[in-house]
C-alpha cells in the first residue's frame, strides 16, 4: 500500500501558542497540553518545539505520557499529570520528576506516604463531576494538603466552547469559593476558557486544541495537511457501482480514483458518500463507502489526475471534516492513524 502523508507545521503550532500567550496577558503563564501524543501529532517533536519557544509547563493525561514527554524534554520543564498519582506510578513519578494532580484522598495518601516532599498539584471539581475534590472533600483535606505546598490548584470548565453558557459563570464562582486566599498558583482554563477573557485566566492557562488549529480558537493557523496518494484510476460506465454494498452508482461516464487510506487510519466510515477531498482548490466528492484501507473519489471533472488528494489542508480543516462526520475536531486529530508518514515543518518562517 502507498503511504499517506501527514504534514505537521510546527511553526503554526508555535504561532498559535504565541497568539494564545499574548491573549492570556503578562500576569498569566501559558502552558501547553500535549496529552494523547499531542492530539495525535507527536508529543516529542511538539513539546520540544514549544519548550524552545518558552513553554515551561506541560500537561498530559497519564504518567506514561509524562514519561515520554520528559524523555523528549529532559530536565527543567514541569510536567503535570491530570490523572494524578495512580497505583503503580510511584517509581516513574519519582525518577522523572513528574507532578501529579492529586484527585482524591486515596491519591493524597499514596503520594504523601510514597514520595514525601515530592512536587504535586491538586485538582478540584467545580461542577463537571469528572475528576478532583468536591467542595466538602476539599474543605476537609485542605488543612492537610496546603502545608505541603502544592505547585498548582486547578479545575476544568465543562462548557467553555459555549461562552454564554451559565455553567461557565457557575464554575468560575465555585473555583473562587474553593481557592481564594490559598496563596497557591491557580489554573481554570484550557483554550476555551482562555478565550473568555481575564476573569478566567488566573495564574496559569493550559491551551490544547487551540495549539493544533482547532475550534474554539477561530484565529488559529492550520497545522495539519493530510494527503492521500492515488493508487489507481478507472473508468466507470453508467449504471456500474463502486465499493462495498454497491453504495454508489454512476449516473454517467465517470472516472474514479482510489486513494490509500481508510477507517484503519482514523477516517470515519460516516464520511462515505459525504466527504470531499481536494485537488489543490478543486473539490472531489468521496463516492461509495470508506473501506479499511481505501477510499474512492469522483475525479471525472479533473483535467489532470494529481499524485494525491487532500483530506485536510488549506481548503478543509479538522473542524470542517468533523462537521461532516458528526463529531468534533478533537476526535479527527486524535484518531489520525499510525500508518501515515509524518513530516514536520519547522524553521521555515
Amino acid at each position: 500500500m502507498a503511504t499517506a502523508s501527514l504534514r505537521i507545521d510546527l511553526d503554526a503550532i508555535l504561532a498559535n501558542w504565541r497568539a494564545l500567550d499574548a491573549l492570556s496577558g503578562p500576569a498569566t503563564e501559558t502552558g501547553a497540553v500535549v496529552k494523547a501524543n499531542s492530539y495525535g501529532l507527536g508529543a516529542a517533536r511538539v513539546a520540544r518545539a514549544l519548550a524552545r519557544a518558552g513553554a515551561r509547563k506541560f500537561f498530559v493525561a497519564c504518567t506514561e505520557e509524562g514519561v515520554a514527554v520528559r524523555q523528549a524534554l529532559g530536565e527543567g520543564p514541569q510536567i503535570f499529570i491530570f490523572s494524578g498519582h495512580m497505583a503503580g506510578d510511584t517509581e516513574m513519578i519519582a525518577d522523572l520528576g513528574l507532578t501529579p494532580m492529586l484527585n482524591s484522598l486515596d491519591q493524597v495518601t499514596r503520594h504523601f506516604e510514597a514520595l514525601p516532599g515530592a512536587p504535586f498539584g491538586i485538582q478540584l471539581d467545580t461542577g463537571m463531576n469528572r475528576l478532583g475534590f468536591e467542595a466538602p472533600e476539599w474543605q476537609a483535606v485542605a488543612p492537610i494538603v496546603l502545608p505541603q505546598g502544592p505547585e498548582l490548584v486547578m479545575s476544568h470548565l465543562a462548557c467553555s466552547d459555549e461562552p454564554e453558557h451559565p455553567m461557565n459563570a457557575a464554575q468560575l464562582a465555585q473555583f473562587h469559593a474553593m481557592t481564594d486566599g490559598l496563596g497557591v498558583k491557580r489554573s481554570l482554563s484550557a483554550t476555551g476558557g482562555l478565550l473568555m477573557g481575564p476573569a478566567f485566566h488566573f495564574d496559569v492557562v493550559r491551551p490544547g486544541i487551540g495549539l493544533y488549529g482547532g475550534l474554539p480558537f477561530e484565529a488559529a493557523e492550520p497545522v495539519v495537511r493530510l494527503t492521500l496518494p492515488v493508487v489507481q484510476v478507472r473508468e466507470v460506465a453508467p449504471g456500474e457501482t463502486v465499493g462495498y454494498s454497491n453504495a454508489w452508482e454512476a449516473e454517467g461516464p465517470s472516472r474514479i480514483a482510489t486513494v490509500s487510506a481508510g477507517y484503519a487510519d482514523g477516517i470515519h466510515r460516516t464520511l462515505g458518500g459525504r466527504a470531499t477531498l481536494w485537488a489543490g482548490d478543486v473539490p472531489c466528492p468521496v463516492v461509495g463507502r470508506i473501506s479499511m484501507d481505501l477510499i474512492t473519489v469522483d475525479v471525472t471533472h479533473l483535467s489532470e489526475i494529481p499524485a494525491g488528494l487532500d483530506l485536510l489542508g488549506p481548503c478543509q480543516g479538522v473542524d470542517d471534516v468533523a462537521d461532516v462526520a458528526g463529531t468534533i475536531g478533537y476526535e479527527i486529530l486524535t484518531g489520525l492513524g499510525q500508518r501515515y508518514a509524518r513530516h514536520y515543518v519547522e524553521g521555515a518562517r
